[in-house]
């Protein structure tokens, strides 16, 4: 990974890739964003925001600690070559403001187990339930519904992961503070390479 480097950008500089290239199609809440350089080339990115979910944020670590988590919540990388995802990821990581709780998800729609998160030792906390949702104008979020109750929208089960940043003693209290299990075997799917 010599020829790349990992450094924050702008919010502006999120949009062709996660519009164009992630499958969503759509701008998360972002409070950090992190672009993955080869060369000068901006190849890819991170985005971190605050959880679409405000119970997640009470929920995780507890109200006290509810602003300190953050949702991973988009990885967008132009050609995906080998080490390139875990290499951007664990990079970000080290940038972010410290501590913090981060959660990201796997949508198994998507075919997705999560193996970045896997390799990058982030902990498995489960499974969502496959649900429906309110359906959001031009297919935004369901918080920006129109006030139809009868359209919904089909929402896929996506696995969990978590992990922190800080200091050891950080971590350990976040460890502790943890309101999901911790399960043992990772998700598997077939030939995933995000």
């Amino acid at each position: 990974m010599n020829n790349y480097s990992v450094q924050q950008i702008e919010y502006k500089d999120t949009k062709h890739l996660i519009l164009n290239v992630h499958y969503a199609k759509r701008m998360p809440s972002i409070s950090f964003a992190y672009g993955l350089f080869e060369e000068k080339e901006f190849v890819g990115l991170v985005s971190y925001g605050s959880p679409a979910s405000p119970s997640l944020c009470k929920g995780i670590l507890g109200e006290e600690y509810r602003d300190q988590v953050l949702e991973l919540n988009r990885l967008v990388l132009v050609n995906n070559k080998r080490n390139e995802a875990s290499y951007l990821v664990a990079q970000s990581l080290k940038l972010l403001p410290k501590p913090r709780c981060i959660v990201s998800y796997a949508d198994t729609q998507q075919g997705h187990a999560g193996c970045i998160y896997q390799a990058s030792n982030f902990l498995f906390t489960g499974t969502t339930k496959a649900r429906t949702d309110i359906a959001g104008k031009d297919g935004k979020h369901s918080r920006h519904h129109l006030g139809d109750l009868t359209n919904r929208v089909y929402r896929s089960a996506k696995h969990r992961y978590v992990t922190f940043t800080g200091d050891k003693k950080q971590k350990k209290e976040y460890l502790k503070l943890l309101n999901y299990p911790i399960l043992k075997n990772y998700p598997k799917t077939n030939g995933e390479k995000k």
